[in-house]
């Protein structure tokens, strides 16, 4: 999870950027280079956190799990999710994942919302815990 971080951001500046990310409107990310910084903001505020929960709404369960999968490696963590095993539900889905226990939870969604919320969890830092997010479900793509 250690990447250099080019454009130097700091905590505050990170959840800055990220906070314009959580707000009743999805905020959509209008290019690349926007789209790099709201990942290096994420993992820094991620690499200082203890343990994360995703919450994803997608579209389907494939696509769900496709975005979980994409976040956890592009995080860092060492995660292999086997698709093949998750109940397939018609329609909107919501995912739960906890990282510290590496599980999750899979239930239908009727919001209108579609993105991953990351909620990071610090014993150590209290300003690191919080939620950010709707990010986009392709950040890591």
């Amino acid at each position: 999870m250690n990447e250099q971080n080019p454009t130097d951001l700091t905590v505050e500046r990170s959840q800055k950027i990220l906070k314009e990310y959580s707000c009743t409107d999805i905020k959509v990310v209008e290019s690349e280079s926007e789209k790099a910084l709201l990942r290096q903001a994420l993992k820094l505020i991620v690499d200082l956190a203890d343990y994360l929960n995703f919450g994803i709404c997608a579209q389907t369960t494939e696509q769900g799990f496709m975005a979980l999968q994409a976040y956890l490696s592009g995080l860092g963590y060492n995660v292999l999710l086997e698709t093949q095993e998750f109940t397939q539900i018609t329609g909107s889905v919501y995912i739960k994942f906890n990282t510290n226990k590496q599980s999750y939870y899979l239930d239908s969604y009727t919001g209108n919302y579609r993105g991953v919320l990351v909620s990071c969890q610090s014993s150590a830092r209290e300003d690191i815990s919080g939620t950010y997010g709707h990010l986009p479900l392709d950040l890591f793509d």
